[in-house]
């Protein structure tokens, strides 16, 4: 296997704007207000809906594409070389960008049969695709997202270029500590969407109890959680206030409390439960 080196060392250390859930009319504004906000990596996806105006803000906000990261994603249903061709060439005009920084499939299966079937061929087909646009130029990491252990392993069998990144759940209450082991015995980043389980952390009085202890807000410690467990947290909101206050995370949590918030179980999604990531399948 020949591995091939990216620009995913930029986000390492780093909190993503995630445009997840954000309108595409709101996205552009969103954006800007982001990077105003000291974020410089900013996550869309086809399936989003918004790679339009995420584009749009990226382009109107003032700040040097260079100085930017940024990633979307296949849509999961893609699960052939040519659909997925067609498909990174579209992400690419909706954006308006010449060049992403992270394109990844966004699921091993289509989201109607997550956790379902076999797509192993069809997921090698889509990482092909991305193989090619990756020496092409047109995207500068590659990764995958919402992949176990033996969906990567069915990748790295057949790749000549490693997967870069693994997007992952990953937030107090929901901490796979193998499978984010697994990514790092590989040299695989893993980013840990929906840091603060999708506001439900807000309601949990045992974490509160530690926030509170730091003097910090729970998205504060939630999103510090992720990221001393060596992961890349994405945090969604379009509110601004949230947006500055989500990165003022220069404290230092306690081994002790570390422990103890890997023990915390708390899988209830409220609202989004019926999400296929929320709910399992």
């Amino acid at each position: 296997m020949n591995i091939h080196l990216c620009c995913c060392s930029r986000l390492c250390g780093r909190m993503v704007a995630t445009s997840q859930f954000i309108d595409d009319s709101e996205a552009a504004q969103a954006v800007r207000a982001a990077i105003v906000a000291g974020y410089r990596n900013i996550d869309t996806a086809l399936a989003y809906g918004n790679e339009r105006g995420v584009g749009e803000g990226i382009r109107t906000a003032g700040v040097p594409r260079e100085e930017l990261f940024i990633s979307t994603k296949l849509a999961a249903e893609i699960k052939d070389y040519d659909g997925a061709v067609a498909a990174i060439d579209e992400s690419l005009a909706k954006i308006g960008l010449d060049y992403v920084d992270l394109m990844l499939i966004h699921s091993p299966q289509p989201w109607s049969d997550f956790r379902g079937g076999d797509y192993s061929e069809g997921n090698r087909e889509a990482w092909r695709a991305l193989e090619d646009a990756y020496k092409a130029g047109k995207i500068r990491s590659i990764g995958v997202s919402n992949f176990l252990e033996a969906d990567l392993e069915n990748i790295l069998d057949s790749a000549t270029v490693a997967p870069h990144v693994n997007q992952l759940l990953v937030h107090v209450g929901n901490t796979p500590s193998e499978l984010i082991s697994f990514c790092d015995s590989k040299g695989i980043l893993v980013e840990a969407y929906s840091p603060i389980a999708h506001g439900e952390m807000l309601k949990n009085q045992q974490v509160k109890a530690i926030a509170d202890k730091y003097n910090v807000s729970i998205p504060q410690l939630c999103i510090r959680y992720t990221i001393q467990l060596g992961t890349v947290s994405l945090p969604k909101t379009a509110n601004p206030d949230h947006m500055s206050s989500n990165a003022q995370i220069d404290f230092e949590i306690s081994e002790e409390d570390m422990a103890a918030l890997q023990e915390v179980t708390a899988r209830d999604y409220g609202e989004h439960s019926g999400f296929p990531v929320y709910s399992g399948k």
